[in-house]
């Protein structure tokens, strides 16, 4: 079977091609790509399309959305009839079955449109995963944050799309309401409403009551955490809620309203159901107002919200004080981590121009094993065990990844594989890994006091951990010069260290390597620099967390040294994932294969005892 594709560029031009409908269709401007569309404003893999036997499911895998009819896609897929233009940057895609589009009784299209035929029915009503659809864009391209260009279909010469007129007039609101260049866009709606005015003001009249009945504001900081506490402030919020009862309006809940002004006066405010709430992975404070969590791999809009900003930074205060870290608006910038070890991003204004905002990644209170990954899908038995033999024979790792990939996780996994009777020296920005070997000292980086005095970064403690005798040096990220110390360990006897890098590809991951040792301010030639990292990293490990939130591991590369003609560093691939269609709901659909190259340290496995008679060198 075969589908007939027309490709319409904002331009005026089109093609059509003829594509088998048995696989997915990926779309975007990489060279592998089922359809490729060569423009800048096309991502490098912008859309999947899988064909089904009467309609269609398109996946939006970019970073900057896909529109599929009148649905705007960012990391999600809907599921519409075939015909619906999927606009990708400038170009608008439609996709018929083979035969093509019926002639239309009424002639061709005017100012050249698609082939003539039926327009296409409206997607189904049912709500796409993730949540409705979302408000029109604002005039903002999907993949270029500018202003549109004169819309298809407008009266002038161009393109016409083939849609009903109802849904041709969504899509040219959607595209040509303007707005100036850079301006926000798919922001949720903000309460402006009076009864959100009167609610700000009720809570922070009981607020100044409490500040007032139990003098809180001259309490230390330390004593707030006691559990006598809450019972008094229950207290004098109930009598407080009663005494105010004229101004609550009926349909609020008073126990609900005491709860709530109680955790905002002793602990985290809203945040503390979602952090005791143990499928929910993220949560993020994008103003008082708005807060999204992450659960089951999905961002979702939450339905609670602070006070004011003054809540918010309240909130901020009571996490980093404890640390001896400040935040203020000579320091809007904070790093820090709670109690349970969950990881916390602050940022104020003038930084964060729509209010205080707050990025809390959560502490696994039980730290995932091996067999957790291998049972979450996230890596086979094959390569959790080469892995494990990989950091038993001392093989240095860089585990490779984007943001909120997993790699943390996975260095804590691999981590929990070095013998127990070896010394290991942890550093990290705020401390996240759970070693359980007995002899582990851990470092975190320090911020410089008000004075400008007392920093000590990453690199700092890298340096002085090679004075501490360490047998494993374990670097929670690299991220700046401390990546030529971390080299320079991993050269100089400190085999079997471990550290993580963002990038998207194991490739990527060398070239970060390279830029963040330039940033050491070591004038060092590139050649040099490519010998320390071919000589130092012997695995480089991909994660990836894909378009249905799940995490995987994607490749597992070995280093083998330097090509002496072009001077690149040579990478041999082991195991790889490979991305082979899209299931129900949008869920990645792939397989985990070794490649068939045997790493060039094998026989270190087999010396070592690490393979026994009649196992598998790879696990």
């Amino acid at each position: 079977m075969q589908v007939q594709v027309v490709i319409q560029n904002d331009d005026g031009s089109r093609r059509t091609e003829l594509l088998p409908a048995r696989a997915p269709i990926t779309i975007g401007r990489h060279p592998q790509c089922v359809l490729r569309l060569d423009s800048d404003l096309v991502s490098r893999q912008h859309a999947v399309v899988q064909v089904g036997p009467g309609s269609m499911v398109v996946e939006d895998v970019s970073t900057n959305g896909t529109i599929a009819g009148d649905a705007l896609l960012r990391r999600d897929a809907v599921e519409v009839p075939f015909g619906t233009p999927i606009v990708l940057g400038d170009f608008t895609v439609f996709i018929y079955p083979e035969q093509g589009p019926q002639p239309h009784a009424q002639g061709p299209r005017p100012n050249g449109g698609p082939p003539p035929g039926p327009p296409p029915v409206p997607p189904p009503t049912q709500p796409r995963r993730g949540g409705p659809p979302p408000p029109p864009m604002n005039g903002v391209m999907p993949n270029t944050g500018m202003v549109p260009v004169p819309p298809m279909g407008h009266s002038g010469s161009g393109p016409h799309l083939a849609m009903p007129p109802g849904q041709q007039a969504q899509m040219h609101a959607a595209m040509t309401q303007q707005v100036p260049v850079g301006g926000r866009r798919d922001l949720p709606p903000r309460p402006t409403d009076a009864n959100r005015e009167r609610d700000v003001a009720l809570r922070r009249e009981i607020h100044k009551l409490l500040l007032e009945h139990l003098d809180l504001a001259t309490i230390d900081a330390k004593k707030l955490d006691d559990p006598s506490m809450r019972p008094k402030v229950l207290n004098a919020l109930r009598r407080i809620v009663t005494q105010l009862d004229a101004k609550v309006p009926p349909e609020m809940d008073r126990d609900t309203l005491i709860g709530e002004l109680a955790d905002e006066a002793l602990g985290l405010g809203p945040l503390e159901r979602f952090l005791a709430d143990a499928t929910i992975s993220e949560v993020m404070v994008v103003d008082p107002n708005t807060i999204y969590i992450e659960q089951s791999g999905k961002i979702i809009l939450a339905d609670s919200r602070f006070t004011d900003d003054e809540r918010v930074r309240a909130v901020i205060e009571r996490i980093v004080t404890p640390l001896g870290r400040r935040i203020d608006e000579s320091s809007p910038l904070v790093d820090a981590r709670l109690k349970d070890g969950s990881r916390v991003n602050a940022v104020i204004k003038p930084i964060a121009l729509r209010g205080s905002c707050i990025t809390i990644r959560k502490f696994s209170k039980s730290p995932l094993g091996l067999d957790n990954l291998i049972k979450y899908g996230s890596i086979t038995s094959a390569m959790g065990t080469f892995l494990t033999r990989c950091v038993v024979a001392k093989k240095n790792i860089v585990i490779s990844g984007g943001t909120g990939s997993g790699k943390t996780t996975l260095l804590n996994v691999l981590s929990g594989a070095i013998p127990a009777d070896e010394r290991i020296v942890t550093i990290e920005d705020a401390a996240e890994l759970q070693l359980k070997q007995p002899h582990v000292v851990s470092m975190e980086t320090r911020p410089a006091n008000l004075e400008g005095r007392g920093e000590y970064t990453i690199r700092d403690l890298v340096k002085n951990s090679l004075r501490m005798r360490p047998d494993r040096i374990v670097v929670g990220e690299c991220r700046g010069g401390e990546a030529l110390d971390m080299l320079q360990a991993m050269n100089t006897g400190h085999d079997g260290s471990l550290t993580t890098t963002h990038a998207n590809s194991p490739r990527e991951a060398i070239a970060r390597l390279e830029t963040l040792v330039l940033m050491a301010g070591v004038e060092l030639p590139v050649r040099a620099i490519r010998e320390q990292i071919a000589g130092a990293v012997h695995v480089i490990v991909q994660q990836a967390r894909l378009s249905d939130g799940s995490r995987r591991v994607t490749a597992i590369t070995e280093v083998t040294g330097i090509d002496r003609d072009t001077h690149e560093i040579e990478l041999r691939p082991i195991f790889e994932f490979i991305r082979t269609g899209t299931g129900p709901g949008g869920k990645v659909v792939g397989e985990f294969r070794a490649t068939g190259y045997l790493p060039s340290f094998l026989n270190e496995f087999i010396v070592m005892g690490l393979v026994k008679k009649g196992e598998k060198y790879l696990g």
